[in-house]
């Protein structure tokens, strides 16, 4: 009935199931790649469904960059997951980024996890290497680590060097907040008391991902190597966010947590205008359409710290069908934003610096000259779902004697 409540969403809905399907036909044969693409599956459903569309070879690349830095990195908090790098970062979602807080394997000591998360660069070449540790899926990945490294081995030599400069550099920023015996509530035992704590943090778990993307883009040929700056910029909005449950107070740090990742939104923008190649650019636009429109319905948002608070399957699908080109993505920008905009408290700490943002980021989309009417929501539908019920009710009726007859 949800679906049906939205008409405009039922045939992305359709297109998106269709394309889940073409996934499993991608799967190789080969043990190595076939375990690779699986894990990729369950434990990051929403990310192989945008991968599916780069060429083979780059798709490879991408796909076992995404898989090892889940391993040095693990940054969302999955609660049935312990595991010897584990830090907390995040809510876990859909995505499922391994990863847990290291308080929940207090009987991994640091001096374990902190050589292997410096070493973690180096084993990725070791067929042999790897440390059992976590559960269900996590676990799987660990126990046959050969073979993603197996397939990693075959990944041309650019490839190579941009995922083992990046694992190298994750672990060692791991360790770094491994090694903070200071443990906070507020994400968990890492030693984040700081705004540039948490920024700096972030920057290791999220911005790194942006790095290694744009150098796997640049050594497929395809792009020109972006700015370190820009490609910071676009792993960090894609930041998910963990939160204390409390009311008032706990709403003036989502949102300001929310107004910190907006500072990124201009920097994504002038990244993904500069992509040349229509693949890599869906691949990540995409995922920024969905960063923004998630910061649009958890700001100043209550619900997020009761329940599951995620835009909906049929808006997702949506933006997954309809973004093809910058007008696209200027024009998800400018919505989403001035559905924030239409959420400020004036009472809020931060109402004036999030406003200023929020402003900026839709001048920058006018200013493109392109933006379209696409009606992005995040309400319930305005059509009444007992009103839908009653019309299928007659038309199965109808149906059926014209069946009869």
């Amino acid at each position: 009935m949800g679906v049906l409540s939205r008409p405009e969403e039922v045939l992305p809905l359709v297109k998106l199931r269709v394309a889940a399907g073409r996934i499993k036909r991608q799967i190789p044969p080969e043990e190595h790649w076939a375990f690779a693409y699986t894990m990729l599956q369950r434990v990051s459903r929403s990310f192989a469904l945008v991968i599916q569309q780069l060429g083979p070879d780059l798709r490879n690349a991408v796909s076992i960059h995404h898989l090892f830095l889940l391993l040095p990195l693990l940054p969302s908090a999955v609660p049935e997951f312990s595991c010897v790098f584990t830090v907390s970062r995040a809510r876990g979602d859909s995505d499922g980024r391994c990863a847990d807080s290291a308080e929940d394997d207090t009987s991994i000591p640091a001096a374990v996890k902190v050589p292997i998360l410096k070493e973690f660069h180096r084993h990725i070449y070791n067929r042999d290497w790897h440390y059992s540790c976590g559960t269900k899926d996590y676990k799987l990945l660990m126990d046959k680590f050969r073979l993603v490294s197996t397939a990693f081995l075959e990944l041309g030599q650019g490839y190579q060097e941009a995922i083992e400069e990046i694992t190298r550099l994750m672990g060692a920023g791991m360790a770094k907040f491994i090694c903070k015996e200071f443990h906070v509530q507020f994400l968990a035992v890492l030693s984040v008391e700081t705004v540039d704590d948490y920024n700096e943090y972030c920057h290791y778990v999220a911005g790194l991902v942006g790095y290694g993307l744009s150098r796997l883009f640049h050594a497929g040929g395809t792009e020109d190597l972006a700015s370190d700056s820009l490609s910071n910029s676009m792993g960090l909005f894609l930041q998910d966010l963990k939160y204390e449950e409390n009311s008032e107070k706990a709403v003036q740090c989502l949102n300001d947590m929310v107004t910190n990742a907006l500072s990124h939104a201009e920097d994504c923008l002038q990244y993904m205008s500069a992509l040349k190649d229509h693949a890599i650019f869906r691949f990540c636009a995409i995922p920024q359409i969905m960063a923004i429109g998630t910061c649009a319905i958890c700001y100043n948002n209550v619900n997020v710290f009761r329940g599951v608070v995620k835009m909906r399957r049929g808006l997702t699908a949506r933006v997954i069908d309809e973004t093809n080109t910058m007008s696209d993505v200027y024009t998800a920008f400018y919505e989403f934003s001035s559905l924030i905009e239409s959420k400020i408290d004036n009472n809020d700490p931060n109402a004036s610096l999030t406003r200023k943002r929020v402003d900026a980021i839709k001048r920058t989309c006018k200013s493109s000259c392109s933006l379209k009417r696409r009606g992005y929501d995040l309400e319930k539908s305005k059509y009444n779902s007992m009103l839908i019920m009653v019309v299928l009710l007659l038309v199965a009726i109808v149906l059926g004697m014209i069946y009869a007859k």
